[in-house]
């Protein structure tokens, strides 16, 4: 049996309620997977005042009442994680795939032209390497659950817009710096906002909000603008690719 390699770890107080679990090894990867299993492992483990973990890219905030348990204690249950993930089975649960259909440009990504100009490259070439990618979720983050992820090979990291946008529509497909999101809910935001997805991606009638969590899949899909009307009001789901066409 394999096991997984975690990455070595460093531990802070954050506040009076909460730690910070923090992995430091140099492969981003290993330090990626360490910070979420160990946050499964935590809201799994069914330890008295833990409240929750929260991972990002290379740390975990883990919270706690400081009523019933100690930052101490809590120290120790994450000791105990650590533990336990470097004798686990190294198998992962298999990733769910997201199809996402894309209207690039224009009014649905009106920085495309922006993007592609600071690249050096043509628009077509900013949508080649934006959608030719599968996507990892690495993290949720704000607003709504937007899956972070690490973004297309462009040449440069894409900064971001120097006056950002009072309102961003749901489903704007977007990139800045070496990540790309999608936005699930209408906000305001500062990323460069290269197409839009006509899916719903928020849904508050469902429970988890989002579909998708850290280590599932998306991949982007070029449709014209035409389709758009086609896919709207849909939710997001883990569909295979012809369960995605449009209806006639």
């Amino acid at each position: 049996m394999s096991v997984l390699s975690t990455a070595p770890t460093e531990v802070y107080e954050s506040g009076d309620s909460a730690l910070r679990v923090v992995a430091i090894s140099e492969a981003s990867e290993d330090n990626w997977l360490t910070v979420h299993r160990l946050a499964d492992w935590l809201e799994g483990c069914g330890a008295e005042g833990l409240h929750g973990a929260v991972p990002t890219y290379d740390s975990v905030l883990v919270e706690f009442d400081p009523v019933l348990v100690s930052a101490r204690q809590v120290r120790a249950f994450v000791k105990l994680g650590l533990l336990e993930l470097a004798h686990a089975d190294e198998s992962l649960k298999a990733p769910r795939e997201f199809d996402v259909p894309v209207v690039y440009g224009g009014g649905y990504g009106p920085d495309l032209e922006r993007v592609a100009e600071h690249q050096g490259i043509s628009v077509e070439e900013v949508i080649r390497l934006h959608s030719e990618k599968t996507y990892t979720v690495r993290c949720l983050g704000a607003p709504a659950g937007s899956p972070m992820m690490d973004g297309p090979a462009f040449p440069k990291p894409v900064p971001r817009l120097k006056d950002p946008r009072l309102s961003v529509p749901a489903g704007a497909v977007s990139v800045a710096g070496r990540q790309a999101v999608i936005a699930p809910a209408t906000a305001p935001g500062g990323w460069c906002v290269i197409g839009q997805t006509p899916l719903s991606v928020l849904n508050i009638r469902r429970e988890p909000l989002v579909p998708y969590k850290p280590g599932d899949i998306l991949r982007f899909r070029q449709i014209s603008a035409e389709d758009f009307n086609a896919y709207a009001g849909r939710d997001l789901e883990p569909l295979a690719l012809e369960n995605l066409e449009p209806q006639p």
